[in-house]
């Protein structure tokens, strides 16, 4: 078995977004609606104006693997004084593919990208699973992350 790994492009996005739902899917969210549109709509644009990156992994030209880094910028802090973040999402990789450094290979190519963009943090919202991967990698858990949900009714 041969992987190749490779940026994400336009003509990938069909399957990239499969993929993405696919994530979801595993990682418990529940479907309301169709996000096909909107994916697609976010995957194109960003990566259009160099908003988002992903690298993909590759088995006879299926993807079979997924990452992916969204670029922001933040009023600088004292951790990260250039405020550039990076929020990482998209790690998924199919069932029979993992436990092989797939997703390792992955996250190392788009923290990279974020270190040549100077980046002083990268962030994540890991699936249980995940956090495997991120702790062995040297992510820190870091406990005062609040969400607050604007389509919910008053």
């Amino acid at each position: 078995m041969t992987i190749a790994f490779r940026e994400l492009t336009k003509e990938d996005i069909p399957e990239f977004v499969d993929m993405r739902k696919l994530q979801l899917l595993e990682e418990g969210a529940i479907p309301t609606t169709d996000l096909t549109k909107s994916l697609t709509n976010y995957f194109e644009t960003s990566l259009e104006d160099g908003s988002f990156v992903s690298w993909i992994a590759l088995v006879d030209d299926k993807i079979i693997a997924t990452s992916g880094m969204s670029f922001s910028r933040r009023p600088p802090y004292y951790e990260n004084p250039s405020g550039y973040v990076g929020t990482l999402s998209c790690m998924h990789t199919l069932s029979a593919y993992r436990r092989k450094g797939i997703a390792t290979k992955l996250l190392n190519h788009v923290i990279d990208e974020a270190r040549q963009r100077h980046c002083g943090k990268v962030t994540i919202t890991a699936s249980a699973m995940g956090k495997l991967l991120y702790k062995s990698y040297g992510f820190k858990q870091k406990d005062n992350y609040l969400d607050y949900d604007l389509r919910r009714t008053s």
